[in-house]
Parts: structure tokens; sequence; C-alpha cells
């Protein structure tokens, strides 16, 4: 039998991962900052990707939460 969709904590687990992801993306750009002269361009480019997938991550938690916040006026 399938488990009730319990969402009762899904907002705050949500803004959870929004605030890691934002401290994610903010401690690599302040890498790049300090140490873009001592790093390979690959390496470079490597964390630039990352930080643009964290971008798209943002959006769809932003888009979670809106979704949430339908399902919490519905209920």
């Amino acid at each position: 039998m399938a488990k009730p969709d319990n969402r009762a904590d899904n907002v705050e687990r949500i803004q959870f991962n929004i605030n890691h992801t934002i401290a994610n993306f903010n401690e690599a750009e302040e890498y790049l900052a300090e140490h873009a002269d001592e790093i390979t361009p690959q390496d470079r480019q490597a964390i630039e990707a990352k930080n643009e997938r964290r971008l798209q991550s943002l959006q769809s938690f932003r888009e979670e939460i809106r979704d949430e916040a339908k399902h919490r006026e519905q209920s």
C-alpha cells in the first residue's frame, strides 16, 4: 500500500535546499574571485558550469514553492 502524500514539511525542505544552493553558489564565486589565476581553465569552466546548474536548480526550487503554496491554498 502506498504511503499517503505528506507535504507538511515540503516548503521548509525546499527552503533549506535553496539556502544551501545559494551558499554553494556564493562560495564558488568567492573561490573563483580569489583563485582564478591559480586554477586551470578547465577547472574554472567546471566551476562556472556547476554554478549555471545551481541557478537552474534555484529556478526549479522557486517553482516548487509556488506549487506548494497553491496546494496549501487548496487544502
